[in-house]
């Protein structure tokens, strides 16, 4: 979480929250959309920013969760990448390759746990995908 934090933090203090360009900000309104989308169909309370899931944890399979397991993480990487772009600098995208990183490293782990706590969720990764919708 550490990392994370340490990244996004990094992303936003070094360049706009908002690209000038149109086409990036529609980018970064659908990424912002979808983490509000998933959000909600989690349900505030559900979920917490540790991969390791709470005590009543549930399985969810409707909205975003239908084809995606981790549309959080994946809104997350969508709304930043534009900022990217919109101020690129070697060191911005080693960043945000950082985070790219250690959010898959975090979706493993973070499956582990919920494939030994979740009835179900073994059948769900194989009906799902983790991170983009038909690629991986």
């Amino acid at each position: 979480m550490v990392i994370q934090f340490t990244c996004l933090g990094l992303i936003v203090l070094t360049g706009p929250i908002f690209p000038g360009n149109v086409l990036l900000l529609a980018v970064e309104a659908i990424g912002v959309g979808l983490g509000l989308w998933a959000v909600l169909v989690m349900g505030i309370g559900n979920f917490h920013i540790a991969p390791d899931p709470l005590r009543r944890s549930r399985l969810v399979k409707r909205g975003p969760y239908r084809l995606i397991r981790h549309p959080m993480y994946l809104a997350l990487l969508i709304a930043t990448l534009p900022l990217i772009l919109a101020e690129f600098s070697p060191l911005r995208l080693i960043v945000w390759l950082i985070l790219l990183v250690n959010l898959v490293l975090k979706l493993k782990y973070e499956e582990n746990l919920l494939a030994d706590k979740l009835e179900g969720y073994r059948q769900y990764q194989a009906e799902s995908y983790r991170l983009i919708p038909y690629i991986y």
